[in-house]
């Protein structure tokens, strides 16, 4: 009977041992042990447009926020991009590392593990951007996605039509070191715009009171942005888009990735030859019938390759197209139809 009463109590002596040791367990063991605690501190740089400054000319060349008046129907203001939602990182590391963390606004842990790595960070909230080749720094890319409209003639040969990009942002650190440590490390980041804005204005002279619907597009832009630095090469693309109507014509903010070949020399396309960027005007007329226009802008996309004001002027609807058959055009439905998206892998 004694040995069994010493057998029982050792039991729950060491019952009582174990849960004194439960109760010292760390659940969060790695936040209270040494590791790599590298937090980015995110902010958001929200400019719309980037002032050209020519080589060999002076770099005090004013920029549309000094030029800015009100014959626009923005404040300058208004054209700038909302932060993003969220952030994507990336780490790239020795021996072909390669990790990502989807990350909160304002920032968050970084995906790193001991040693030298290289970051890359970019906003995860678009709807409309396609990446591509992600796995290494610099081939990192986005593109958008390939639309067609039926009724749009060729305005430059071999381009795609595609939708314009909706924001994105851009950072990259070339070095990037994890060590092990008991405390948060704060790295900050500021992610920059790798798309810009640009306000189109077109400028009746004559039969605005005739139009219905408006919508345009712009060839020659360029068709994808490096996420390392922000550079494009010279593969050009049409971008599409639709119209509000104003008492003057008609205006759009469409966004883009700038021109090809830039930063470079943004005055050649992918083959060599010169740089020409088109603009193209599309209206529906309340009797319902279509014109289309097309102006040469490429003096001012040039001096723009990131962002600005173009503006064409003296479009103009003759009365007799303006009056033409009997019938009216419902401007409540959608008389443009469905854009048609075409799924194309990326070269």
């Amino acid at each position: 009977m004694k040995q069994r009463l010493q057998i029982a109590v050792s039991l729950l002596l060491g019952a009582l041992g174990l849960i004194g040791c439960r109760k010292d367990l760390c659940y969060n063991h790695d936040e209270h042990s040494p590791s790599v605690k590298v937090h980015a501190v995110a902010s958001w740089e929200l400019e719309w447009e980037r002032t050209y400054h020519p080589e060999g000319k002076p770099t005090d060349v004013q920029g549309w926020e000094e030029l800015w008046h009100d014959a626009f129907r923005y404040a300058y203001d208004d054209l700038r991009p909302e932060p993003a939602t969220g952030i994507r990182a990336i780490a790239y590391g020795a021996d072909g590392y390669y990790s990502e963390a989807n990350l909160p606004s304002e920032g968050g842990r970084l995906p790193l593990r001991e040693g030298l790595h290289e970051v890359l960070l970019y906003n995860n909230d678009t709807e409309y951007i396609v990446f591509d080749s992600l796995k290494a720094s610099t081939s990192a890319v986005a593109t958008t996605r390939s639309v067609t409209r039926s009724s749009l003639a060729e305005l430059h040969s071999g381009e795609r039509t595609m939708n314009q990009p909706d924001q994105l942002y851009g950072y990259y650190q070339e070095e990037c070191i994890g060590e092990k440590t008991l405390e948060k490390v704060e790295l900050p980041v500021t992610l920059r715009p790798l798309t810009y804005t640009y306000l189109i204005r077109y400028e009746f002279s004559k039969g605005l009171e005739y139009v219905a619907l408006a919508r345009g597009a712009l060839a020659g832009m360029a068709e994808k942005v490096y996420l390392n630095d922000g550079h494009t090469d010279g593969s050009a693309a049409t971008l599409l888009f639709d119209c509000d109507l104003t008492d003057f014509g008609a205006d759009v903010r469409m966004q883009s990735f700038g021109v090809p070949n830039y930063p470079g020399d943004h005055y050649t396309r992918a083959d060599g030859t010169p740089a020409y960027y088109t603009l193209n005007l599309e209206v529906r007329l309340t009797n319902g019938k279509m014109l289309s226009y097309d102006f040469d802008v490429t003096d001012q996309v040039n001096v723009q390759p990131r962002g600005g004001v173009i503006t064409v002027s003296g479009i103009e609807v003759s009365d007799e197209d303006g009056t033409e058959g009997g019938g009216g055009f419902d401007v409540s439905v959608d008389g443009w139809g469905e854009y048609e998206d075409i799924e194309l892998p990326l070269n």
